[in-house]
Order: structure tokens, then sequence, then C-alpha cells
């Protein structure tokens, strides 16, 4: 694999219609590493991931991606941001995966489809490959999700509550996939709710309200100030501010 890529913010906001969710970001994702985002709800971390990814315009600053392109991203959206109805089964979702190698219009041939297969066997899921995506549980359909993006073999995995209401074993399971991931060099970026699952795994966190409040070691940003400080900060913004420099 080549060195894993690192991601610059400076200065970064982005809004929804002109409604701040992130504002004044600084910093740097390292290459190879593996960082948390945690803060109160709507503090702006998933939308943080999306303008990552390009899918939000930056309002203001700047994120660079470097040593890399926005096609060796591979994300892992919430699971309710997801159509369960498309009439698609687990192997097909998981050969999506090839689509960034081998085009979006193009037959994936045989060896394609073997490597989805062994993908999907990794997060243990097989005998499901034919079976329709609408009738996974929650903990199945995130294991063809995880699945999908080992068969991307991306240097930068963005996941969005990849852990999020499903069962503790399937959690262990795609923890250590994430854990095997972080150990291959790649750069890591995950938004996540359960502080003590962040502070036993993850070595560093970005806590956001969505102002920085503390970035670094994950047990010196989740200390108890700066904790009570995001909470503060969440409860005095105003949802109805406009973003810096946006006139009304």
């Amino acid at each position: 694999m080549n060195e894993a890529p690192s991601i610059r913010l400076d200065n970064v906001t982005l809004a929804y219609r002109r409604h701040p969710a992130v504002h004044h970001l600084s910093g740097t994702f390292r290459p190879g590493s593996f960082t948390a985002i945690v803060g109160p709800n709507g503090a702006g971390k998933s939308t943080l991931l999306k303008g990552i990814t390009g899918e939000i315009r930056v309002e203001d600053g700047r994120i660079e991606l470097a040593g890399i392109d926005r096609r060796d991203v591979a994300y892992l959206p919430q699971a309710s941001e997801l159509d369960r109805s498309f009439p698609i089964t687990v192997a097909d979702l998981v050969a999506t995966g090839l689509w960034r190698r081998v085009g979006a219009f193009r037959r994936i041939g045989r060896e394609g489809r073997a490597e989805a297969e062994a993908a999907i066997a990794a997060v243990g899921l097989s005998g499901f490959e034919g079976r329709a995506i609408g009738t996974l549980s929650g903990g199945q359909m995130q294991r063809a999700l995880f699945a999908r993006m080992l068969v991307q073999d991306a240097r930068l995995l963005l996941l969005d509550e990849p852990f999020t209401a499903i069962d503790a074993k399937t959690t262990a399971d795609l923890l250590a996939l994430v854990h095997r991931w972080h150990g291959e060099g790649r750069t890591l970026v995950a938004v996540l709710h359960d502080f003590d699952l962040v502070r036993a795994h993850i070595p560093e966190t970005l806590l956001i309200a969505r102002e920085p409040v503390a970035w670094g070691p994950t047990a010196e940003a989740l200390s108890p100030d700066n904790l009570v400080r995001a909470r503060a900060m969440h409860e005095a913004f105003m949802d109805d501010a406009l973003a810096c420099g946006r006139a009304a």
C-alpha cells in the first residue's frame, strides 16, 4: 500500500442553507492515524465527514486531502441514510465497492465476484450472498457495508456511527476489522457516540460542539473539563445563526 493520506483542515466552516454546522475548525488527521469524532447531538460530526468527502460544500476555509484523491476514500454512511428497499442482493451491494477500479457501468468479472465473496466471508456473512438487503437485520447490514469497504481497499476510511444499534458480537467483530485496517497503516476517522468504546479503542479524538473543543490523545480530549465545555458551547449556540462572513 502507498503511504497513508492525511486530511488538513484550515479554518473550515460548513453550513446547511447558510446555517453553520461546523465553525472555524483547523487541524490535521495525520497519515495512518485513527481518530474518533465525538460531541453533542447536532454538533457537526456527520457534517464534517460529508465535508471531507465533498458531499457538502465548504463555506469558508479549506479541506485538503494530501497524498490521495477522493476516489480513494471509502465512506460508511449512517444506517438511517440507506434505502433498504432498493432491490439489490448482498453480493451486488458488496460488489459496488469495486466500481472505483472497474467503473460503474462495466461488468464485474469472475475475479471481482470472488473478491466480493471473500469479503462477505471475512465479515461472517457466508451464505447471505443472494439475500436481498431489505431482509437483513441491522447488524447483518452493517457487516455487508463493511464487506463493501473491504473490497474498496481505500487508504482513507470515513465511518459515520458504524457501531450504532448493532449487537455486541457484531460490534466486536467489526472493531477487529477496523483495528486491522489501522494496523495496515490506513487513515481512519469515525463518528462515534459511545465514549467508553472510544476510550478503549480509539487513540485520538476530536471533540466538537460546532466549534472545536479539543483534538488530541483520547484521554486528554475527553477530560471532564472538556466535556463540560462542549456541552455549554452547544447549548449556547444559536440554531438560526448565519455562517461567518455571510450577510442576511
